[in-house]
């Protein structure tokens, strides 16, 4: 009863938080062809941190906007709902991994690293960024093509990092919810004959140590908060993806 009693919480506060933000941000659609929103200015509070880069396919679709802003923003207010965090809500931030603003935030997203390109100087940065106590989220992203451009990404950034496939016994996933196993194998918003998977890279390549990425591959996070207003996928998954998004990042805030 408990715990049906917090999905129903969770479900509720999806339906209204995400019904406010849509009246904010106009409904269905994407923020593609305009400028993004302005970044907020560093108050110390938690802020979303979403990085750009330039995807290896060029053109129009950037890749790394898909589901901006309101993904984050239907986010930001289920944060704000369900735990003590204190988010931004007024605003996120983007940047790229070469810019020494993104140290201020502690956890950024990268959204389909399958299409990820990295400099130099990014890689640099992010390996630093990593090792300075910085946690990443990856997402959007299925099948052997996508993951195989972000594992050769990842082997700029730290070459010898193993990419570990995570139980749930694993703590990332009883930070706040206790994520059940079937939530492991959700099934991917569009292409069905995938399963999600979940990766971590530890500090150090040490289980001992704290994870300084999570890897949700085969799946769509944030499209699933992105449309949780909308009917447009199964409610049931949109709730687990708040979920896991909500662990995420409680995770990353107290390791």
């Amino acid at each position: 009863m408990a715990v049906r009693r917090v999905v129903l919480a969770v479900l509720g506060l999806t339906i209204a938080a995400t019904v406010v933000v849509a009246q904010q941000f106009g409904g269905r659609g994407r923020n593609r062809g305009r400028d993004p929103l302005p970044n907020a200015s560093y108050d110390g509070r938690y802020t979303f941190f979403r990085v750009r880069f330039e995807p290896y396919t060029g053109g129009r679709d950037l890749k790394w906007d898909h589901d901006y802003p309101r993904a984050e923003s239907h986010f930001m207010k289920i944060l704000r709902e369900l735990t003590t965090i204190k988010p931004r809500f007024d605003g996120g931030n983007i940047y790229s991994f070469d810019e020494p603003e993104m140290f201020k935030y502690p956890i950024a997203y990268v959204s389909e690293p399958g299409y990820w390109t990295l400099t130099e100087a990014e890689a640099v940065s992010l390996r630093n960024y990593l090792l300075k106590g910085g946690f990443v989220i990856f997402d959007d992203f299925a099948g052997g093509d996508d993951w195989a451009n972000f594992e050769a990404r990842m082997r700029e950034v730290l070459p010898n990092a193993n990419l570990v496939r995570l139980e749930a016994s694993h703590p990332i996933f009883d930070s706040f919810f206790h994520i059940e196993e079937k939530t492991l194998h959700m099934e991917h918003p569009y292409y069905k004959q995938y399963l999600a998977e979940f990766y971590g890279i530890y500090e150090d390549n040490d289980p001992g140590k704290r994870l300084i990425a999570i890897i949700n591959f085969n799946n769509d996070v944030g499209d699933y908060m992105e449309w949780s207003d909308e009917g447009f996928l199964p409610i049931d998954l949109s709730n687990e993806a708040y979920k896991l998004s909500v662990n995420y990042v409680v995770y990353a805030l107290t390791h």
